[in-house]
């Protein structure tokens, strides 16, 4: 009896042992489930792949992978995203540009003056566009038929935008007199351009798939 006894204690002692030693760290990972790290590799990927449709990947990427998690390898959130980004870069350029306007007021040459007023306004116009296609983006809904609809009002808004933008350096076409005013404008502006760019493809690409 003390013989068996004595086995039972052993026998608990040592199974008390291996439920208390926490198992090694190669034994805590199952195939089956996903670690954070692991969902924002994936994440991070689709936006990679995703901009590589575009005609500017690599700005595509810089301005949208830091919204990886947000846009959850969705391509409607990956859409919305892209023209809140085009949104703010073109919010910051009509300031920009609005700035400028009221310094060179003061000294600039005529036709650099002229190009940045009509800058300033086509990029106004460019900022609620872009604005009316984010409002329509959140509130998305209805039957396949309203979704074309919508969508298709985001594309000729979005579109309209890019216009817009690439009419800003068109204007600068034949300034001569500022080089200096004329490159920073049409280089900030070429940035804007392709990020909107950028988002139009992206809406396109969901509009497509409706």
């Amino acid at each position: 009896m003390k013989t068996s006894c004595s086995l039972c204690i052993l026998f608990a002692s040592v199974l008390l042992h291996f439920c208390l030693v926490p198992a090694p760290a190669t034994a805590l990972l199952d195939p089956t489930t996903v670690s954070s790290s692991d969902i924002v590799l994936d994440d991070t990927d689709y936006i990679r792949s995703s901009c590589k449709t575009t005609l500017y990947p690599d700005t595509c990427y810089h301005s949208l992978n830091h919204y990886a998690t947000a846009v959850q390898q969705d391509p409607g959130r990956l859409a919305r995203v892209a023209i809140g980004v085009s949104l703010a870069k073109a919010k910051r350029m009509s300031a920009f540009v609005s700035n400028l306007s009221r310094e060179a007021d003061y000294g600039a040459q005529p036709r650099a003056v002229a190009a940045l007023h009509d800058c300033f306004s086509v990029f106004g116009d460019a900022v609620d566009q872009i604005r009316d296609s984010l409002s329509q983006m959140r509130r998305l809904g209805g039957s396949s038929e309203s979704l074309r609809f919508q969508m298709s009002n985001v594309q000729t808004w979005m579109s309209a935008a890019l216009s817009n933008e690439d009419t800003c350096t068109d204007g600068f076409e034949d300034v001569s007199d500022d080089e200096t005013l004329k490159s920073e404008v049409c280089d900030r502006a070429g940035k804007v351009k392709e990020v909107t760019s950028n988002a139009l493809a992206f809406i396109n690409s969901f509009a497509n798939n409706i």
